[in-house]
């Protein structure tokens, strides 16, 4: 016989809803693991009364009773399974697995049994349903009427808010049977009424979420949060993991408390209660209790009267009621000395915090995010610049959150965290020779904590960080990415080379480069609008061009790959296209053939236009020609005489009439720039040898 038994895809039956994991019996008792939260719940084998077998919605069920009245369900078993856990039950735990199905007999008129933490409702000997008192928020009574209000399931579609029993009136004096329905009811149920003077109280702290200063009254058994607007109700069976985190300043402290299910304010859900604290905030505590009563609940944890930072009472009042490890950050050290790192998630910036079991995020939202979870990492370059990159997760369940604009000197301390924790990245590959460093059934949480001792350490950290900076500030640090001052240089080098390959002389060539673009700018310009107004008198009539092979495919697949990946966008939707084009190998030549036919029937329509308006054209072209002349003639005759001078003979010596200078030809390359800068030079050192051969003739 086999020592432990395991079984995945189990779901448990938790106020209402049925939530996944893995089941694990053993010798010293039976380990759920739930998969969405990684909550643990742990029940010893001496624990153990009863155990029964039924047939349920979902195929079979298990039920576990303890011996202080809990109530463990778990569906999802196979009937095949019931064998080999009677057998396990015998051997192991010393108990028979019983089978018991439920009525269906579909009637409406029983008896109430009350056992432990659940209520029964039995026709006969056998059960129609059950409630587990734990699930009752409110219990009202009336004439022969007991109201059972139940807490509202967010993870379900359809909740179950109230239930009311009829109970007939007895003839027993003295005993009222609604109001003893009414009682064992409250007894057990999650009715949270502040009853009695709280057991300490902290005023004003500043909360991140929900947003506000609210005073914290600490209970027995639950939170009370008082603010100006919200107040809220907190069971400690509802706090799943409490986390002391300190900030990248060093002078502040976070303490969130994870919380299943969340508090709500109207359709908004808080799954984490983030406080926000100063490190030289002080706070002398008194509890409301007697020192015996101190000693006897809380075993040495607490003391009637405490002093310290407020941080730490807060944590250690906390730590004590809920009865949950504090979970700080691990051995991480980031690029800055600081055990987090500076990232955005989605709109807003924040902090992700390396644990030893996970990745925290605060605060705007906060997120959690399991080792156990985690299906592979990857390092995106950044979308903006490349002075940062974006750290992605994406878990077992295809959720996918990205952590962007994180410094890129971050980048080696977090790829060797990673790296350490075998986590898988995406980048590299998944090799299967990395072992899970971590227990499947083992909690979350970090080891004890003491949050003196963090204290004392985080203080020496900062002394060593001041020394190595102090060290530092003697030595240099270049950017390789940016420096204005090459960049600049590296310009004005790049434009010399064009010039003239020797660099001497090269102020004196700048001073007279000076003035030759004043002529390029006066003369020659103007030429350049001609392309321009042919452009705007494109005729409208002309083929136009025809498309590819690829355009013609995306025309034809568009609404294909719109249907196939609904609410797509249009960047989403050309990435898509291109890797679909990309694969293909036979369809293409398909679509290589068609926009070849279009190529043909474009040439064919090209000639025809061509050879139909080749006589207009020509007639259009010689009316431009007159105009352009008779507007040089007029410009001409307006200059001054010394204008006139420099303006002619340079026309002259090159043997051009002066209408060549505002005209033009299609065959004349504007963008040859060197035949410009030669011209321009040749005009501009014409001047001296134009006075003095004008000198001479006179």
């Amino acid at each position: 016989m086999a020592d432990t038994l395991e079984f995945n895809e189990i779901y448990q039956e938790v106020k209402g809803s049925m939530n996944d994991g893995r089941l694990r019996l053993s010798r010293q008792g039976v380990i759920f693991k739930n998969s969405k939260t990684g909550k643990v719940d742990n029940i010893q084998a001496s624990e153990l009364a009863e155990g029964i077998w039924r047939r349920v919605a979902l195929g079979h069920g298990l039920k576990l009773l303890t011996k202080n009245g809990h109530v463990y369900k778990y569906d999802g078993f196979r009937e095949s399974e019931f064998d080999k856990l009677s057998e396990f039950f015998k051997s192991h735990y010393r108990l028979e697995l019983a089978e018991k199905d439920l009525c269906v007999k579909g009637w409406n008129w029983g008896t109430v049994k009350f056992g432990g933490q659940l209520l029964s409702f039995d026709i006969g000997e056998q059960p129609v349903f059950e409630i587990p008192l734990s699930n009752v928020s409110q219990c009202t009574t009336g004439k022969n009427e007991v109201t059972l209000e139940f807490h509202q399931n967010d993870d379900a579609e359809v909740s179950l808010m109230e239930v009311r029993f009829y109970v007939p009136p007895t003839q027993e004096d003295g005993v009222d049977p609604v109001e003893a329905f009414a009682q064992n009811v409250l007894s057990k149920a999650d009715v949270i009424q502040a009853t009695g003077d709280a057991i300490c109280i902290f005023r004003e702290l500043q909360c991140l979420t929900p947003r506000g200063r609210y005073d914290i009254r600490i209970y027995p058994t639950f939170l009370h949060l008082h603010g100006k607007t919200f107040d809220y109700k907190i069971p400690y069976t509802t706090v799943l993991r409490l986390f002391l985190l300190p900030h990248k300043d060093q002078r502040q402290m976070f303490f969130v408390i994870s919380l299943d299910p969340p508090i709500k304010q109207g359709q908004t859900r808080y799954h984490f209660l983030i406080l926000l604290f100063s490190k030289d905030e002080d706070i002398s505590l008194t509890l409301n209790m007697n020192e015996d009563e101190v000693e006897k609940r809380f075993e040495g944890r607490l003391t009637k009267n405490m002093s310290g930072s407020l941080y730490e009472m807060v944590s250690r009042v906390m730590k004590a009621l809920v009865n949950r490890k504090i979970t700080v950050p691990g051995n991480f050290q980031g690029h800055s000395g600081a055990q987090c790192i500076t990232c955005s998630y989605k709109a807003s910036s924040g902090l992700l915090y390396p644990l030893e079991r996970g990745f925290i995020y605060v605060h705007k939202p906060p997120v959690h995010i399991r080792f156990d979870e985690i299906s592979f990492v990857n390092f995106a370059r950044g979308t903006t610049t490349t002075r940062s990159f974006d750290f992605e997760i994406e878990t077992k369940q295809g959720t996918q959150y990205t952590f962007s604009s994180i410094e890129r000197e971050e980048y080696g301390k977090l790829f060797d965290f990673v790296n350490a924790k075998k986590l898988n990245i995406k980048n590299r590959g998944h090799k299967e020779s990395m072992p899970q460093t971590y227990d499947e059934y083992a909690d979350s949480d970090e080891d004890q904590h003491d949050a003196y001792l963090e204290r004392m350490k985080e203080e020496g950290k900062i002394r060593e960080e001041n020394a190595d900076d102090s060290s530092d500030e003697s030595g240099e640090e270049t950017d390789e990415s940016f420096n204005p001052g090459e960049e600049e240089d590296d310009v004005a080098e790049e434009f010399d080379s064009e010039v003239s390959a020797s660099s001497d002389g090269g102020s004196d060539r700048e001073e007279k480069r000076k003035p030759a673009k004043k002529a390029k700018v006066v003369k020659e310009r103007k030429p350049r609008k001609k392309p321009s107004e042919s452009k705007k008198g494109k005729d409208p009539n002309a083929p136009k061009r025809p498309m590819s092979a690829y355009m013609l495919w995306l025309n034809a697949s568009r609404e294909k790959i719109k249907s196939d990946h609904p609410g797509i966008s249009i960047t989403d939707l050309s990435k898509k296209a291109g890797e679909l084009w990309k694969g293909m190998s036979k369809e293409k030549k398909e679509w290589d053939r068609k926009a070849e036919d279009a190529k043909r029937d474009y040439e064919k329509a090209m000639k025809e236009y061509s050879e139909g308006g080749k006589s207009e054209s020509s007639k259009k072209e010689k009316s431009k020609k007159k105009k352009q002349q008779q507007q040089g003639k007029g410009k001409a005759e307006r200059k001054a005489a010394p204008s006139k001078a420099l303006a002619t003979s340079p026309a002259k010596q090159l043997g051009e009439s002066f209408k060549s200078k505002e005209f033009v030809s299609s065959e004349e390359s504007s963008g040859d720039n060197k035949k410009e800068d030669s011209e321009e030079e040749e005009i501009a050192s014409t001047p001296p040898s134009l006075e003095d051969s004008a000198s001479g003739s006179d």
